[in-house]
């Protein structure tokens, strides 16, 4: 899992670092009708994707990214509106940019591993950002993994814990 959770982390910043998903101008309505949830787990609205796996890369073939291995697990994430600003809407990125990421493959035809992420925005400067939190590590050149730990094979992993590893604002 642990190349995994690199994977899991791209997933997430996918929505920092892609050109998809783009949010849809005005009203987003799902596949029923109503303002909500899209058939591949995303709420622009609410910022959070909710469902398996197989639907954060906005492609239901029972894959993520092409591997069949984790498209089953339920996949919760949720970002901040300064994430959502900047990623959707063109604003500056800022230290209240954030996204939480909870994997959880303990479920039918699930991988059986648990990981937790949670990730900032840092900018360029990295570790020399007033973003930055001691203790964490660098992902995709401007961002922050403050917090991944997780279950594989029912022992417990801490990979990272950084100081705070709450969300919002410079330290």
């Amino acid at each position: 899992m642990k190349w995994f959770s690199l994977v899991a982390g791209v997933a997430a910043l996918s929505l920092a670092c892609s050109d998809q998903p783009v949010a849809p101008e005005g009203p987003i309505f799902s596949h029923v009708g109503d303002q909500g949830f899209d058939e591949f787990g995303y709420n622009y609205t609410a910022r959070i994707f909710a469902g398996p796996a197989d639907g954060v890369d906005r492609n239901l073939d029972g894959t993520v990214w092409g591997d069949a291995t984790y498209a089953l697990d339920f996949l919760k994430m949720g970002w901040s509106k300064a994430w959502d600003d900047a990623r959707f809407h063109g604003a500056d990125w800022s230290c209240e940019a954030f996204l939480d990421n909870e994997w959880n493959g303990q479920v039918p035809g699930g991988s059986g591993e648990v990981w937790h992420y949670r990730i900032i925005w840092v900018g360029s400067e990295l570790e020399e950002s007033p973003c930055w939190r001691a203790g964490g590590y660098e992902v995709w050149g401007e961002f922050e993994v403050i917090m991944s730990h997780g279950t594989v094979a029912n022992e417990h992993l801490w990979d990272v814990l950084a100081v705070p590893a709450g969300f919002g604002g410079p330290n």
